[in-house]
């Protein structure tokens, strides 16, 4: 009797919402069950999206289901830039950097195209002026010439030198800080139900891995914009026909191989991941390819989240757009978050907007 009240007591929790961590012993042939909870969202108001992923969590790991996914079919992806980090500071961390590297690191002589690059993100952090049309692909050749030469363990030093710088628009948080702390809770609670997640972003695989490092992701489940990669002594030589030693390093070079957006972020899925997610999260148009990739599973039930940056009191927001994207992502029949509604705190205690400042030149 006492087995089977503690394991309708585990499932009660279960369907309240509470994480349940379970251990048993066997003592005279008696299963003892130890049931732990823990509350999953704290910093979120009760809303329409957390609704939304808690039922659907609740019904897909519920074996009598028939929508049960099994554990290791229980994929994630989520964006990174604008769906738990920071994006506007004012802008993305990896268009900051790059604008560093070129016009402000004094141990760097940037090529003439990486300066143009460079100083057109000033200009538009600083003056509000346009960027111009596909900028994202001009960004993402920049800044494979940018780092060229670095080895892998100079250039995650090098990011996590400037995160660790204070964030731009904001005090008592640096750039290596600003993660939105209620997407944080979805991670854990993803993974207290089997889930598996990946961070699949448009920014270069390397930032992304120094970047979610602090919170407990693994490099493997980190997905991004590549450039080729060469061993230190390799030379002209390809590959296939070089053989590196046990002293080289390997080294980035000036080779875009692919800004990881739109259906690019879809193919990098399926040769990674090897496998259609069931939840999709995201905040731009660059995850549209994906959330519909997840929405066309062919075998299991789905969920695509769309966080929408309208709060412009504890963060920077430019609420029209906001406006025009929350209907837009209703209309594809994605979810909304809203930071302000949803989110009882975005950066944690302590953070507060601020103004942009800028060094005088």
């Amino acid at each position: 009797m006492k087995k089977q009240f503690n394991w309708v007591l585990a499932a009660i929790l279960t369907i309240s919402g509470a994480s349940v961590l379970t251990s048993c012993s066997k003592d005279d042939d008696n299963a003892v069950v130890q049931s732990i909870t823990k509350e999953s969202f704290t910093l979120w108001n009760q809303c329409e999206a957390l609704t939304v992923l808690q039922d659907y969590v609740k019904d897909v790991t519920n074996p009598s289901s028939p929508n049960f996914i099994k554990e290791e079919d229980r994929i994630a992806t989520f964006d990174m830039d604008g769906t738990f980090v920071g994006e506007l500071y004012p802008s993305y961390f990896e268009y900051n950097l790059l604008e560093y590297r070129a016009l402000d690191d004094a141990s760097y002589e940037a090529p003439k195209d990486v300066m143009e690059t460079a100083q057109e993100i000033r200009d538009f952090v600083r003056n509000g002026k346009k960027l111009p049309d596909h900028f994202d692909m001009k960004h993402a050749y920049a800044a494979a010439k940018a780092y060229s030469g670095m080895t892998l363990a100079q250039f995650d030093d090098y990011v996590k030198a400037y995160a660790a710088q204070p964030a731009n628009g904001f005090s008592g948080m640096t750039y290596g800080q600003s993660f939105y702390k209620p997407m944080l809770e979805v991670f854990e609670y993803l993974k207290d139900n089997g889930f598996t997640y990946y961070v699949v972003s448009g920014s270069d695989r390397f930032i992304c891995r120094a970047l979610v490092e602090s919170i407990g992701i693994e490099p493997n489940r980190v997905i991004g914009m590549d450039v080729k990669l060469m061993s230190s002594s390799q030379g002209t030589e390809a590959g296939v026909d070089y053989t590196m030693s046990q002293k080289e390093d390997l080294v980035r070079t000036d080779e875009l191989i692919i800004k990881n957006l739109k259906t690019n972020k879809v193919l990098q899925i399926s040769q990674e991941i090897g496998k259609v997610p069931v939840l999709s999260f995201g905040n731009s148009s660059g995850d549209c390819a994906m959330h519909n990739y997840c929405m066309g599973n062919k075998t299991y039930k789905t969920a695509t989240f769309m966080l929408v940056a309208d709060d412009d009191a504890r963060d920077h927001a430019d609420l029209a757009e906001g406006a025009r994207r929350e209907a837009k992502w209703r209309e594809a029949g994605y979810h909304v978050i809203s930071m302000k509604n949803d989110f009882k705190t975005i950066y944690g205690d302590g953070v507060v907007k601020t103004d942009f400042t800028f060094p005088v030149e």
